[in-house]
């Protein structure tokens, strides 16, 4: 196996966003990125295999906080 070297934006990552990383080994970049995420305690993040101005990469995003989610004071 190959060791990538590529700096995943991560840590500078709000909910809903995403970064795109071009690559061949689609794979394996998605793999290492999901990893990456793992080792800074980032659960909600997923990466997708795209076609984006036309180079074959890697989307990777966090998810948005969904309504359901939202913690909601309730008045005392």
């Amino acid at each position: 196996m190959t060791l990538l070297s590529i700096q995943y934006p991560w840590s500078k990552l709000e909910r809903g966003q995403g970064f795109f990383v071009p690559c061949l080994d689609v794979d394996a970049v998605r793999e290492d990125g999901l990893k990456k995420a793992l080792l800074i305690r980032m659960l909600d993040a997923r990466g997708a295999t795209c076609i984006r101005n036309g180079f074959t990469g890697v989307w990777f995003c966090r998810l948005p906080v969904s309504s359901s989610r939202k913690t909601v004071s309730s008045p005392a």
